[in-house]
């Protein structure tokens, strides 16, 4: 089954319940989902701490990064 056969399904069977509980499945989803942000962010920070600790990330002012941005 594919992937967008199984979000589909997904969707079929959460329609069936309640309103109670899609408010249920609603707010679980949404909790999760910004829990998951969250650890995006976090590794980004990571990966963006070591580039900076590795001397492979530039510091400036914002001049300097539009001056950049306008050179790329």
């Amino acid at each position: 089954m594919g992937a967008k056969a199984q979000l589909n399904d997904v969707i079929d069977k959460v329609s069936v319940l309640n309103y109670e509980e899609q408010e249920i499945v609603l707010d679980v989803l949404t909790h999760r989902h910004i829990e998951k942000r969250r650890e995006m962010i976090l590794e980004n920070s990571k990966k963006t701490i070591g580039e900076y600790k590795a001397g492979r990330a530039k510091t400036g002012t914002s001049k300097d990064l539009l001056a950049d941005m306008e050179n790329d």
